[in-house]
């Protein structure tokens, strides 16, 4: 048995228009006991990640009105075309 340590690192960068991004990122660290364990791992701290970044970068997109029009064009342009729902971020 080792124990080591795993980590995940996520970030992005969202076009808020007028020349303006917002760049979130946040970094998880785990240790494990068994490297078998590893993978299992870094899938629960990347989706850990994901969403801690999708809430923190929230607030700040709702209220760009960039990014509002361009949820409304592509909420449009999938209906029209029969695709349905998007995955969200």
């Amino acid at each position: 048995m080792k124990i080591g340590t795993v980590s995940i690192s996520y970030s992005r960068k969202f076009n808020l228009g007028s020349y303006e991004s917002l760049e979130v990122g946040c970094s998880f660290w785990a240790q494990v006991e068994d490297e078998e364990d590893a993978s299992g791992v870094v899938q629960f701290l990347y989706h850990q990640a994901k969403a801690a970044v999708k809430v923190a970068a929230m607030p700040v997109i709702k209220a760009s009105e960039f990014q509002i029009s361009k949820a409304k064009s592509q909420k449009k342009v999938a209906t029209d075309s029969g695709v349905g729902e998007f995955e969200d971020l």
